[in-house]
C-alpha cells in the first residue's frame, strides 16, 4: 500500500515547487490573453498574444518587466519596418533580404536584446499580406503583442511569481557536500602508500567541481532575479549579496582543493614505493582534512539559512571548525618541517600544501565573509545610486523622518 500511495504523496508535495508553478501560471496567463485578444482584434486566431504572454511570463517578477518592453519594442519597430517598405516596394526574393537586413541591423541599435529576430519576424509577417491589409495586419500584430505583454505583467504583478532561492541554496549546499566527501578522501589518500592512480582520481574529481560550480552559478543567478522587485522579499539586495559572496568564497576554495589534489598527485608520483607521509604526519593531516570538511558543510549551512537560530548554529560550528583546522594545521607543520630538515626532498610540495591550506580556512573564515559581504553591500548601493540618482532621491524623500538600518543591522537580522 505504502508503494502505491508514496507517488501521489510525491505529486501533491511537488504542486508547490517553483518548476511545477512556473508551469501552470504560463498556461493561464497564454490563454487569458488569448481569450481577450479574441475580444478585442479582427484575427480570427491572435495567436501572437498568447505567445506573448507566454514569453512575458518569465520565472520572476524582474525579467517579467525586461521581457515586455523588450518584445514590445521589437514588435513595433518591425511593424514600422513593413509598412515603410510596402509602401516603396512589393514583397520580392530581394525586397524579403533587404528587410530582413534592415530589421536585424536597427534590431540591434533599438536594444531589442534576445528579441532582435523579433524585428524581423514581425516586419516579415506584416510584409506577406496583401498591400490593402498592412496596415489592418500591423495593427492587430501591435494590439495582439500589447495584450499578451499586459496580460503576462500584469499576471506576474497580481501573481507574484515563486521564489527560486531554495532550488540555488540547495545546489550550493550540494556544491559544499560534494567538496566535503573530497576532502574525506583527501584525508583517507594521505594515510599509507597512495598509487598514482588513486591521487589523479582525486584530482578528477577536484576538477567536476567547476562543472558543478557553473550550474550552480545558474541557479543562484535565477534565485538572484527573483529576489528582485519581489513584495514579498524585504531585503532582496541583502539576501542575493549573501549568496553571491558564498559561492564566490566556495568557488575559490573549490579552485584551491583542485590545485591541492594537483600537488598530492605530484607528491605521489614522487613517492611511488612508499607512503606520502609518515605515519605521524598522515594522522595530523586525516584530523585536519576532516576539520576542514565539516567546516565546509558548516559554511553553506551558514549562506544559506534563512532561520536565525540554525544561522547561529552554523556559524559557531563553522568558528570551531575553522579553530580546530588550525590547531591541526600548526600541528602538520611543524610535523613537516622536522621532516624536511632529515629528509629535505620535495620540501617545495610540503609548503604548497600548506599554503593551499591557509587559502581555504581563509576564504571560510566568519570575519572575512563579514568584511566582504559589507564592503559588496556598499559596492552595490553606491552603483545603484549613481545608474538611477532619481530613484534614490524619492527614497531619501520618503525615508524622511523614519530610521535608515545600517548594513551591519541588516546582516544581524539576516543571521
Amino acid at each position: 500500500m505504502g508503494d502505491v500511495t508514496d507517488p501521489l504523496l510525491d505529486l501533491v508535495r511537488r504542486h508547490t515547487e517553483p518548476v511545477v508553478a512556473q508551469t501552470l501560471r504560463s498556461t493561464i496567463a497564454a490563454v487569458i490573453a488569448y481569450v481577450v485578444a479574441l475580444l478585442l482584434s479582427s484575427e480570427p486566431a491572435p495567436l501572437t498574444a498568447p505567445l506573448t504572454a507566454l514569453l512575458v511570463v518569465q520565472v520572476t517578477l524582474y525579467t517579467t518587466l525586461t521581457t515586455s518592453v523588450r518584445r514590445v519594442n521589437s514588435v513595433v519597430v518591425g511593424v514600422v519596418i513593413a509598412i515603410g517598405f510596402s509602401s516603396l516596394v512589393g514583397l520580392t526574393w530581394w525586397s524579403l533580404g533587404l528587410i530582413i537586413l534592415a530589421s536585424l541591423v536597427i534590431g540591434r541599435f533599438v536594444r531589442a536584446g534576445e528579441f532582435v529576430p523579433e524585428v524581423a519576424i514581425s516586419a516579415m509577417l506584416v510584409l506577406g499580406v496583401t498591400t490593402t491589409r498592412v496596415a489592418a495586419t500591423a495593427w492587430d500584430r501591435v494590439l495582439e503583442t500589447l495584450i499578451g505583454a499586459v496580460v503576462g505583467l500584469l499576471f506576474n504583478v497580481l501573481f507574484v511569481p515563486p521564489l527560486w532561492v531554495q532550488p540555488a541554496s540547495e545546489a550550493i549546499e550540494g556544491l559544499a557536500g560534494r567538496m566535503h566527501d573530497l576532502l574525506l578522501s583527501l584525508g583517507r589518500q594521505v594515510q599509507g602508500h597512495t598509487t598514482v592512480a588513486q591521487a589523479a582520481e582525486r584530482l578528477h574529481e577536484a576538477r567536476r567541481l567547476d562543472h558543478d560550480i557553473v550550474q550552480v552559478d545558474a541557479e543562484l543567478r535565477q534565485a538572484e532575479d527573483s529576489l528582485r522587485l519581489n513584495p514579498r522579499v524585504k531585503e532582496g539586495l541583502l539576501s542575493r549579496v549573501v549568496l553571491r559572496t558564498g559561492l564566490d568564497a566556495l568557488e575559490i576554495s573549490a579552485v584551491v582543493l583542485r590545485t591541492t589534489c594537483r600537488t598530492l598527485t605530484d607528491l605521489a608520483k614522487a613517492r611511488t614505493d612508499e607512503p606520502l607521509f609518515e605515519p605521524e604526519v598522515a594522522d595530523a593531516l586525516h584530523e585536519l582534512f576532516a576539520h576542514m570538511a565539516r567546516a565546509v558543510e558548516s559554511f553553506a549551512v551558514l549562506i544559506t539559512t534563512q532561520v536565525s537560530a540554525n544561522a547561529q548554529e552554523a556559524e559557531e560550528r563553522l568558528v570551531q571548525e575553522l579553530a580546530a583546522s588550525r590547531d591541526s594545521r600548526e600541528v602538520v607543520a611543524h610535523l613537516l618541517l622536522d621532516g624536511v630538515q632529515k629528509h629535505p626532498r620535495q620540501w617545495q610540495l610540503h609548503g604548497a600544501l600548506l599554503a593551499e591550506i591557509d587559502r581555504i580556512l581563509d576564504e571560510l573564515d566568519v570575519e572575512k565573509r563579514s568584511e566582504r559581504l559589507v564592503e559588496e553591500l556598499n559596492s552595490r548601493v553606491r552603483a545603484q545610486r549613481e545608474k538611477y540618482p532619481l530613484v534614490d532621491k524619492a527614497r531619501a524623500r520618503l525615508r524622511i523622518g523614519r530610521a535608515t538600518p545600517s548594513v551591519d543591522a541588516l546582516e544581524r537580522d539576516r543571521d
